[in-house]
């Protein structure tokens, strides 16, 4: 048998598979890159008696590629939180699929796990902005301020990570990243011992520096969008952004444009914190939109699209 982990590389597929992997370690295929890229299921090419879970990647997006996996023989175990359209019914398929607003991957992994490794699951919930639900999950754990805080850093760096136009755009691979990771049950002990931590701290700190310098292109009440260069600083600091600005200003919703070398725009968008809905409804009226509720975005805004894109954000929220 062979076993695959296709995960998203943000913080969110991280944990959940650092989760899943201090519980029954052992050899397998890892299959990622950037957080946009998620089609990773298309990459597999399982046979009868393997075994695949796939980590914080929209069912909907890699349908065929499932039915393929399955009617190859191969088992599935499906973890994620964003929109799947229908569920198949099949005896290979083990789906852990739930689309509320405020759980994410991380935290559905906790849940098969029942909490054996929760410290890694608060770390993948902080980092896809969940910080109340990352706070509440934390509780038992009777970790200090210092240390929630330290946790919340470590997944929003692991976040930051994520962000890039390819895989050349992010200072660690993610299945390098992983491999960081593996050694260690405690994510304290990840930042007090691997350099890892450090230079993802000084990147972020470099890029974000530079990113909040940019100045809002619309600023209203209920809605803001930032328009970001085509340089790889600010495809890395692009999602990230957008989490900080959604945090600072709930009631806004949030649209961050990063340009493409090539022309067009990579977009995160972010819902108004206090009613976290319609994000990817708005993002899947374009083509390559996608995401949840709460936070979406799309891969390729063609320039022409630009003025259509604005009126759907205003009229959205």
């Amino acid at each position: 048998m062979i076993r695959y982990y296709v995960f998203n590389g943000d913080a969110d597929g991280l944990c959940a598979l650092q989760q899943l992997h201090l519980a029954d370690p052992g050899e397998a295929i890892l299959v990622t890159g950037v957080k946009r890229d998620i089609g990773l299921l298309y990459r597999v090419e399982a046979q009868a008696g393997d075994l695949v879970t796939v980590l914080d990647l929209s069912l909907d997006k890699n349908r065929p590629a499932l039915e393929r996996v399955l009617a190859a023989g191969a088992r599935v175990r499906y973890f994620d939180h964003h929109f799947p359209g229908e569920i198949p019914r099949h005896p290979r398929l083990e789906a852990h699929i739930d689309t509320t607003a405020d759980r994410g991957t991380s935290l559905l992994v906790d849940d098969y796990l029942g909490g054996r490794f929760r410290a890694w699951a608060v770390v993948g919930t902080f980092g896809d902005n969940f910080d109340e639900s990352a706070r509440r999950a934390a509780q038992p754990l009777g970790l200090t301020e210092a240390q929630l805080i330290a946790l919340r850093d470590l997944g929003i760096y692991l976040n930051y990570n994520s962000y890039g136009a390819e895989v050349a755009d992010l200072h660690f691979p993610p299945d390098a990243l992983f491999r960081r990771l593996q050694p260690y049950a405690d994510p304290l002990e990840f930042i007090g011992r691997d350099p890892a931590f450090h230079q993802l701290r000084n990147g972020f700190a470099d890029d974000m520096a530079k990113a909040r310098a940019v100045k809002a292109t619309l600023d209203q009440p209920g809605h803001r969008l930032h328009i970001l260069p085509a340089a790889p600083w600010a495809r890395r600091a692009g999602g990230v952004l957008a989490n900080e600005l959604a945090r600072a200003a709930p009631d806004q919703a949030h649209a961050l444009l990063t340009r493409l070398p090539a022309g067009g725009f990579v977009v995160s968008l972010r819902a108004p914190l206090t009613r976290r809905q319609g994000a990817d409804e708005l993002c899947r009226r374009f083509p390559t939109g996608g995401g949840r509720p709460a936070a979406a975005g799309i891969n390729q805004l063609p320039e022409e699209a630009y003025e259509d894109f604005v009126t759907a954000f205003l009229a959205a929220f």
